[in-house]
């Protein structure tokens, strides 16, 4: 075959040449939600739902009203709070009165003392009743003494994010042990995947990975693993591994299949590689076709190959570096060579 027929066969020769062989590491598994995201809302004290203001699916904010309660407790603990506050005022203005009279020496100092004991006192238990109130989510108003409605408390959320499950409903008695809504923030996920066992040296944490998923084939995102699990599954023989995604758009959601390719860093060697459409078999031998300079024959030359990686397989004897070879094409020289038309030389 000549070098036109070459070409119009479809056959292109290149050099051997050595390249960093870097392996691609690829596994499937499932979008998660971020468990370091997700917050479960219920009230600090028991209270009737008297108000439901977000459901199901809904973004909400931090601090966002989500529920409101009519709570008795709330009630005792914000007329306690008033009550120590006005205690307070007496104990200042009775404070100031005695230290008066002090300085005009009508009463002993002795009193002065006890008036500032009792003004102390009542000071720290207005700030353990405050304390108290702030403990269970009182507003402002609460707070300042302004409310009109004292049983009133409201239940935010604690994180920014979209809520994924709902249990609050209007007249239905709520305690602490009990989840009115689950948040959920979704601008960052896991996705959790399994790791074969031949590849486990070759993963670690903090390594990079690219993930995408079916619903949006053309879209590659950035992540990084952050978690390998210390027990292998037996049936399996696979590894935990957790990647976390930065999601800001929301592509993807829990529960959405998902595929990762992990890039180990480059080997420091240079090893000879070639196409892997570059070698045939033959006789159950794994051939290159090489040429000279001239490209007027080929000859079949056995290689030993090892790794194989992203359409590059790795060449360990059978072609020198320089050497000239069939990049493509390779199947039309092997017919050639059947019918006896080309030189063989794998022996």
């Amino acid at each position: 075959m000549n070098v036109q027929g070459q070409k119009e066969n479809g056959v292109l020769v290149a050099v051997a040449k050595r390249q960093r062989f870097t392996e691609i590491i690829k596994a499937t598994g499932k979008v998660e939600a971020n468990a370091d995201r997700i917050a479960h809302v219920s009230p600090r004290i028991s209270g009737n739902i008297v108000s439901v203001q977000a459901s199901l699916g809904d973004r909400v904010i931090t601090g966002q009203t989500l529920v409101i309660l009519k709570s008795l407790e709330m009630a005792d603990a914000a007329n306690r709070f008033r009550l120590s506050k006005t205690k307070l005022d007496l104990a200042q203005a009775n404070m100031t009165r005695i230290r008066s009279l002090v300085e005009k020496k009508i009463v002993a100092r002795k009193e002065l003392i006890q008036a500032e004991s009792d003004y102390k006192i009542t000071q720290t238990e207005l700030q353990n009743d405050k304390e108290r109130l702030s403990l269970y989510g009182a507003s402002k108003s609460n707070l300042n003494g302004s409310s009109h409605n004292k049983t009133s408390l409201m239940v935010p959320a604690p994180i920014s994010g979209t809520i994924t499950e709902k249990h609050a409903i209007v007249g239905e008695l709520s305690d602490p042990s009990k989840s009115l809504f689950t948040v959920v923030d979704l601008s960052s996920v896991w996705v959790v995947v399994d790791i074969y066992e031949k590849d486990l040296s070759k993963v670690h944490k903090g390594q990079t990975a690219t993930v995408t998923v079916d619903a949006y084939p053309d879209v590659k995102l950035s992540g990084r693993v952050t978690y390998l699990a210390d027990v292998l599954d037996a049936s399996t023989r696979t590894l935990k591994a957790r990647v976390e995604v930065a999601n800001p758009h929301r592509k993807l959601k829990p529960e959405m299949f998902a595929r990762i390719e992990l890039t180990p860093p480059a080997s420091a060697a240079m090893t000879l590689a070639v196409p892997e459409d570059a070698v045939q078999e033959i006789d159950g031998k794994k051939i290159i076709f090489v040429t000279n300079e001239n490209q007027k024959e080929f000859r079949a030359e056995a290689v030993e190959l090892g790794r194989s990686v992203g359409g590059m397989v790795e060449i360990l004897s059978g072609l020198k570096e320089g050497n000239r070879y069939a990049e493509k094409g390779s199947f039309i020289l092997k017919s050639e060579l059947k019918k006896g038309e080309l030189l063989g030389g794998a022996e």
